[in-house]
């Protein structure tokens, strides 16, 4: 049998292998990224980077992340904080559009079907419903 040939060492040392195989590829993926993310960083510096980061790769990476790992942290950050803001920015356009939520963005419908809850729970009057009715029809 094929399997009885690999002992459990081999085992470990290949997945060890593999591991680290997978983790260098992540990293030079993450540098690659960040190299053509990066703005403020000319096109020569880029390629020059890139050329670096092929030619002498474990070197490479290590004296990028030297050299640029603070600046990585804070892009990454960045990054981040302006999708969260554009998330943001989406749900209040997507949220006035469609008149959803509370407060001022509500429709009519929302807003008579709101005063029939709280006529229903006795809160508000018979009265008091026909009075705000009357406002929210008008206007």
């Amino acid at each position: 049998m094929v399997i009885a040939d690999v002992g459990l060492a081999e085992l470990l040392w290949t997945t060890l292998w593999l591991f680290f195989l997978f983790m260098f590829i992540w990293i030079f993926i993450a540098l690659i990224s960040d190299i053509f993310r990066d703005h403020e960083m000319s096109g020569w510096a880029k390629a020059l980077w890139i050329v670096v980061l092929v030619l002498f790769p474990l070197i490479g990476s290590l004296i990028y992340i030297i050299v640029r790992g603070p600046g990585m942290a804070q892009r990454s950050a960045a990054r981040q904080n302006a999708a969260k803001a554009d998330f943001d920015d989406y749900i209040r356009q997507t949220a006035a559009v469609s008149g959803g939520g509370g407060g001022g963005g509500s429709s009519p419908v929302d807003d008579l079907h709101r005063l029939a809850t709280l006529r229903d729970n006795g809160t508000i009057t018979d009265e008091e419903f026909e009075a705000m009715k009357a406002r929210v029809v008008s206007g």
